[in-house]
């Protein structure tokens, strides 16, 4: 996605303020007992401490939860990759309703693997071609006279599948031939992050085509003959535009199998091993600074407060399919997973092992409980907006301009992102991690 400066204060203090209750502080250290009278005394273990035989088994957890996810996303996909080809074969409103049904399914897992990308760079750093938006999509294929693109974007109406060759700005970009490797080139093309070529939105851009309803009911309506050759056939361009999508799911594939590879157990050199050779305390602080930084800055601004406060249709996760509401949910469940320690696995198998949460209860069982009494209340706030949806009314009818019900449900999941970005601050603190700072993308709640 677009991304934004990183803060750099610590929003504890934001969140407490928030939850009107003033009441984060922690209590006063008891006094230290004078220096030891005895030579026989066991010295008193330093507050914050955690053991590290303990702690190391929680990040050995959690890169094995990493190591799950990443591949049901790879296999998520590669389910989703045999139905865009049998639609492909045969473009028809029934294989196409399949390869949407295969999109929807393959975001399940993915959604859930965010919460590493914060604290990890090597997940930073690829995630732009995975998951990156908004978009603007006419530089991918033909868009409404009603479209709005970014501003001063130059390649905003390049429409790559209708042209052998685009104009950006002052240059001239060869697109003859669509493959993985031109697509992923072609991102933040002219220099702008609203230039998205592939991932996740592209592909459902392609399967569903622009949601022309704005904040009224309905998602995007692209008929199945816009990938058909010959008699029937709209759009335009379908051999290209059939070839792109045959590129960009294969690039999702090629590029999830990279991401399982750099997390497989029991490989030398991979960032798994480097991971799980540092000092134990590195990897808490990685997991408890994707956990708020997710929380914060990332759902609670970028995802939520943004659509919300410009009543942005636009600005929804996923806003070609309506799937917006599970992407919050989803996004949500994965930070409680890294706490708890769990994941549901696509097959229905429950990972369960060493956890956070086992650490900060055992250094503090009231800031446990406390942190998992805000991870539950987030997800049921944002399960009012899955209730919703499945009622009819979806994320973008909830942030519309006078829909004060569907606002207020939306600013009641912010304000528990915000609070539960506090008790992950405090859990973090009592692990020794006192200077947290997860990443605001400096709103300001």
């Amino acid at each position: 996605m677009i991304r934004m400066p990183l803060a750099t204060a610590s929003l504890l203090a934001i969140a407490i303020s928030l939850a009107g209750c003033g009441e984060g502080k922690d209590k006063a250290a008891a006094p230290q007992a004078p220096a030891a009278a005895s030579a026989t005394a066991p010295a008193a273990a330093p507050a914050g401490q955690v053991d590290e035989a303990a702690a190391k088994a929680v990040v050995a957890h959690y890169a094995d939860m990493v190591f799950a996810v990443y591949s049901d996303a790879e296999s998520t996909a590669k389910t989703l990759q045999t139905a865009v080809d049998t639609f492909l074969a045969n473009p028809n409103d029934e294989t196409l309703k399949a390869a949407r049904t295969a999109w929807i399914a393959a975001r399940v897992p993915y959604l859930q693997s965010e919460v590493f990308r914060f604290g990890n760079t090597i997940i930073d750093d690829w995630e732009g071609q995975v998951n990156a938006w908004p978009l603007d999509e006419g530089l991918i294929d033909y868009v409404d006279k009603s479209y709005e693109h970014a501003l001063g974007n130059p390649g905003a109406n390049a429409n790559i599948i209708a042209n052998n060759e685009i104009q950006v700005g002052e240059d001239k970009v060869d697109v003859k031939d669509i493959t993985p490797e031109k697509l992923a080139s072609l991102n933040e093309l002219g220099g702008s992050e609203a230039n998205v070529a592939t991932g996740y939105h592209a592909i459902e851009f392609l399967l569903w085509g622009q949601d022309l309803n704005g904040t009224g009911p309905g998602a995007g309506n692209r008929p199945a003959s816009d990938y058909l050759t010959g008699d029937g056939a709209t759009g335009g361009h379908n051999e290209r535009r059939r070839t792109y999508l045959r590129a960009v799911t294969q690039l999702l594939v090629s590029d999830l199998e990279e991401m399982v590879g750099n997390w497989k157990p029991n490989v030398e050199d991979n960032y798994r091993a480097t991971l799980e050779s540092e000092p134990a305390t590195d990897g808490l602080r990685k997991m408890l600074f994707g956990m708020g930084s997710l929380s914060l800055g990332e759902l609670a601004g970028e995802r939520m407060k943004v659509s919300l406060e410009a009543n942005s249709p636009e600005d929804e996760q996923d806003c070609f399919s309506d799937n917006t509401h599970y992407s919050h949910f989803y996004d949500a469940k994965g930070i409680r997973n890294v706490y708890l320690g769990e994941y549901t696995r696509v097959d229905g198998t429950k990972m369960s092992g060493a956890s956070l949460s086992s650490l900060v209860a055992k250094a503090d069982p009231a800031a446990d409980s406390a942190l998992k009494a805000d991870l539950a209340a987030t997800e049921a706030k944002i399960q009012v907006m899955v209730d919703h949806a499945e009622k009819g009314e979806h994320y973008d009818q909830l942030i519309a301009a006078g829909n004060d019900a569907g606002n207020q449900i939306v600013r009641d999941a912010i304000a528990a992102l915000v609070k539960q970005t506090g008790s992950i601050e405090a859990a973090a603190g009592k692990l020794g991690i006192s200077d947290l700072n997860p990443d605001s993308a400096d709103h300001e709640f």
